[in-house]
């Protein structure tokens, strides 16, 4: 089977490799198609530590080439886990201390072929194209924050950031019941786009910012405020649009070691603060159902195609932070 191999930080081959064996408890899947996401640039540059030789890739669907429910097309949900530690028996195996990330921990779907636990293969219907399918696992994770977060029909939530995860965060909540979507970045483009999906009020962060989000919300401030940017001085932004009482969802990364927050705002506004890790598997079926019956649109938010062999070429333009590039998927016909 053709594969992309990482052979170390930014060294990458595309290699000729047997088809794996499906084990006890796993299946094979054929991957017809993967998405390219900022982790992935991580991985592959070794910003985030991993062993070599590795199989990148952990966005992916397909279909069940060996093992049960064969023909079936599926999702892959890439959080493995361990099944008998506290945190699985607690509910949260998106916790577990001994599970990873497919693509990162074991071989990923950068490949024609690849074994996974049967526990991670999630069955797709036929109405929802493999291409757009591969965004449904980011969408999970955006669901899973959001199921953290108590919300009440009628609230607003703001959206810090429009990238991928901002867009399906201003659908999402729409979906769950807020009566308005507020949604700020500095992409012209992007709150276009947000507003052609739902949201309600797009702002140009910039000196009068707050006062705009202080107008929609008849002075309060937003009920919720999501940062999906994952830079600091955004959190802070995110602290400052949010009412009294409110509560802040951390969704963006923030990879700095250090910095600032208006902390006494944190406790005289009695914020609550809310991250989510990774998603669950009810997030799989719950966000399948929504991108199903319409709720959650993924088709407008994949800007490239391109076949599997042009990973290495999407890795670069995942670096490249073009203003109107947002998903990338690759086709592994």
């Amino acid at each position: 089977m053709k594969a992309l191999v990482l052979r170390g930080p930014s060294t990458m081959t595309c290699d000729d490799l047997p088809i794996p064996a499906s084990e006890a408890g796993q299946v094979l899947v054929r991957v017809t198609h993967s998405g390219v996401c900022g982790t992935d640039l991580k991985i592959f540059q070794g910003t985030i530590p991993t062993k070599y030789p590795l199989i990148m890739g952990h966005e992916m669907v397909g279909v069940i080439a060996d093992g049960p429910k064969k023909g079936q097309r599926v999702i892959i949900d890439p959080v493995f886990f361990c099944g008998a530690c506290f945190h699985c028996r607690a509910g949260q195996p998106n916790l577990c201390p001994q599970g990873g990330l497919i693509g990162r921990d074991m071989n990923g779907g950068f490949a024609e072929y690849a074994s996974f636990p049967a526990t991670q293969a999630f069955p797709l219907p036929d109405s929802i194209p493999g291409e757009t399918a591969a965004l449904i696992q980011v969408a999970t994770t955006c669901l899973h924050a959001q199921r953290l977060t108590p919300m009440f029909v009628g609230d607003t939530v703001l959206v810090m950031g429009l990238g991928i995860s901002g867009q399906l965060h201003c659908q999402i909540a729409k979906a769950r019941g807020a009566s308005k979507v507020i949604a700020i970045s500095r992409s012209a483009y992007k709150r276009e786009l947000a507003e052609q999906l739902g949201a309600d009020v797009t702002i140009n962060p910039g000196p009068d910012a707050h006062q705009q989000v202080l107008d929609a919300t008849e002075g309060r401030g937003a009920d919720i405020a999501i940062d999906s940017t994952g830079v600091l001085s955004q959190l802070s932004e995110a602290i400052r649009h949010v009412r009294f009482g409110g509560k802040v969802v951390m969704f963006g990364i923030v990879s700095a070691k250090e910095g600032s927050l208006p902390f006494y705002q944190l406790y005289f506004k009695e914020l609550t603060l809310i991250n989510g890790r990774a998603a669950k598997a009810e997030d799989f079926s719950s966000m399948i159902s929504l991108v199903a019956s319409g709720a959650v649109k993924l088709d407008p938010l994949i800007t490239h195609r391109m076949p599997l062999e042009q990973l290495e070429q999407a890795i670069g333009m995942v670096e490249d932070g073009d203003d109107r590039r947002l998903k990338i998927i690759l086709d592994h016909a």
